[in-house]
């Protein structure tokens, strides 16, 4: 009997590869990109530019996740914001990419990004005791999701003790039980501190996989 084939995904901005891990588990076969080396990206990688490398082989792939710098929409850098420094905004030149690659879509990006109607995630949809809300816009309808509440997140700096909810960003305190919580067993702390849980991903993943099977 033939193997079925896995359908591909380009991972772009793809950082140490939490998104491409929840799209792998959801059973994507992923290819990551970007800019910078990430050595530790488990999966195919590609270094070099997202927008260049989506015109060459974009149209090998099924589907594109993207998440472009996240920088300019965080609360933690309002202050740098209103003192000059200026960061990129790429979502509106992403979106316009992914468009017109014709492929299905998932955009990713924090609280206060400018998201078409985006699905927010976090951690305590999946159980995790993590802190990390990620809206998701995508080309392709999303079910409802109610988020449930999550305990007040660990200040910064303090010990992390079993049963705390941890939000790992910056410079974080327990940087294992991120990643036993996270899922994820092969990121350092900053890496960690920038990282999408993989659950995220295979839950949009499976929608999207759905989404391929009804596709003439």
């Amino acid at each position: 009997m033939a193997a079925v084939k896995k359908p591909r995904l380009l991972d772009l901005f793809c950082g140490a590869g939490g998104a491409g891990m929840g799209y792998h588990r959801a059973g994507f076969e992923v290819v990551g990109v970007d800019i910078a080396p990430q050595p530790r990206y488990p999966f195919e990688f590609i270094q070099g530019d997202a927008f260049e490398v989506l015109e060459k082989i974009g149209a090998e792939f099924d589907a594109i996740h993207a998440s472009p710098p996240c920088q300019g929409y965080l609360a933690a850098t309002r202050q740098w914001r209103k003192a000059g420094r200026v960061y990129p905004d790429l979502i509106s030149e992403t979106r316009d990419a992914l468009v017109g690659s014709g492929k299905p879509y998932i955009i990713e990006n924090v609280r206060g990004s400018p998201l078409l109607n985006p699905t927010e995630l976090n951690g305590g949809l999946f159980d995790m005791l993590v802190h990390r809300p990620r809206l998701f816009e995508t080309s392709f309808d999303m079910p409802l999701v109610l988020v449930p509440q999550l305990a007040r997140p660990v200040e910064m700096g303090r010990p992390v003790r079993p049963g705390d909810v941890i939000q790992p960003v910056g410079h974080f305190s327990g940087v294992e039980y991120a990643r036993e919580q996270m899922g994820i067993d092969w990121m350092t702390g900053p890496e960690l501190s920038q990282a999408i849980p993989p659950a995220y991903t295979e839950f949009i993943g499976r929608q999207l996989i759905a989404v391929l099977e009804r596709t003439p």
